[in-house]
C-alpha cells in the first residue's frame, strides 16, 4: 500500500500551494485513493477519496475544499452532488463525460488507468470534468492523452516501469508530460512527489 506525500504547486510560478499526504492500494473493486491536503501553514485544506472499478471507471468520488463538498460516481455518463458550505443547498450535475479529474494525482493515475494505452497507440481523446479549486466548481475538459514511451529502471527487487504520457488540452492546444509507475505520479507539471514510503503498486 504505496503511502506519501505530493507537494502541489502553481504550475506557472511554482507558487506552493498545498501538500497532499496520500495512501493508495488495490482493492476489491479495483483502486482507492485517500488523501488529505494541508496548507503550506500546515492547515487543514480538504480531502480526496477516489474509487475505481477494475475498468478503471470512477465509482465512487468525495472531495471536499473551502467548506465546499463534490460525491461523484459513473453514472450515465458522470453524475455528482456540490453541495454548499452551509450545507443548505445542493446542485446536481450530469455530463456524459468518461471520468472526472482535478489537482490531485489521483485523476491523473485515473485516467491512465481508464484509457490503458500502449506505446503503439494512437492519441486518444477523453472528456472529463474537472473540479476546480478553492470552491469544486465543474468544468468539463476535453483531452488527448498519448503513450509515448515506457522504460525499465532497475531497483533493487523488480524493475521499475515509467509510463511518459503526453497530455494535450484540446481547447487550448497546451501539451505537457506525465510521468507515471504504477499508482504514483512522479512527475507532472505542478505536482512533485516529495515522499515514498513503499514501491508504487503496479497494475496488471
Amino acid at each position: 500500500m504505496p503511502r506519501g506525500r505530493y507537494s502541489l504547486h502553481d504550475p506557472h510560478d511554482d507558487t506552493l500551494l498545498a501538500e497532499e499526504h496520500f495512501q493508495c492500494a488495490p482493492g476489491p473493486s479495483g483502486w482507492r485513493y485517500v488523501s488529505q491536503l494541508t496548507t503550506p501553514s500546515g492547515d487543514h485544506a480538504g480531502s480526496v477519496d477516489l474509487a475505481l472499478d477494475d475498468l478503471g471507471r470512477p465509482i465512487r468520488l468525495e472531495l471536499h475544499a473551502g467548506g465546499w463538498q463534490v460525491r461523484g460516481a459513473a453514472l450515465e455518463g458522470v453524475t455528482w452532488v456540490r453541495t454548499d458550505p452551509t450545507g443548505a443547498h445542493a446542485a446536481e450535475g450530469n455530463v456524459p463525460a468518461h471520468a472526472f479529474t482535478g489537482t490531485s494525482p489521483a485523476f491523473l493515475v485515473a485516467t491512465a488507468r481508464l484509457l490503458r494505452l500502449t506505446p503503439s497507440s494512437a492519441a486518444t481523446r477523453v472528456r472529463l470534468v474537472a473540479f476546480t479549486d478553492p470552491v469544486l466548481a465543474p468544468r468539463t475538459v476535453d483531452q488527448s492523452w498519448a503513450l509515448i514511451a515506457r522504460e525499465a529502471h532497475p531497483t533493487d527487487n523488480d524493475p521499475l516501469i515509467v509510463d511518459e504520457y503526453q497530455v494535450t488540452a484540446l481547447d487550448t492546444g497546451e501539451r505537457h508530460t506525465v510521468h507515471i509507475a504504477g499508482d504514483i505520479v512522479l512527475a507532472a507539471p505542478g505536482i512533485e512527489l516529495e515522499h515514498l514510503e513503499s514501491p508504487p503498486t503496479a497494475f496488471t
